[in-house]
């Protein structure tokens, strides 16, 4: 996961794909989709910054709390706030990312408890 991170932060989508599955699936606030050319537009479009800060969960089903900034329209990063991604990793990749405003709505949708 911190290999995920790592280049999604340096924008290298190459490696970003080789770590997520052909048919991953991105979503958050907005809706959600599939796909390695999805994929490829949101870290283009987002401009967005995830710091991991905890793991919960299996090998397989993971939430992690995340703090995100954004670049806003002058370029800048945005203040830091906190969100909770849910990452399905099947053979070592991403499948399926969707992130949620906070750690508990994570913890729901993945089916998770705080001390998984």
């Amino acid at each position: 996961m911190l290999a995920w991170h790592a280049a999604l932060n340096a924008g290298d989508v190459a490696r970003l794909l080789s770590l997520s599955t052909e048919d991953v699936e991105v979503g958050g606030p907005r809706g959600s989709g599939r796909g390695a050319a999805l994929l490829r537009d949101w870290v283009a479009r987002a401009g967005i910054q995830l710091l991991p800060q905890n793991v919960i969960g299996t090998d397989e089903t993971l939430v992690v709390e995340q703090s995100a900034c954004w670049l806003d329209s002058s370029g800048t990063l945005t203040e830091p706030q906190m969100v909770a991604s849910v990452f399905h990793v099947v053979g070592g990749q991403v499948a399926s990312v969707l992130r949620y405003g906070d750690t508990a709505d994570a913890l729901s949708a993945a089916g998770l408890a705080a001390d998984a």
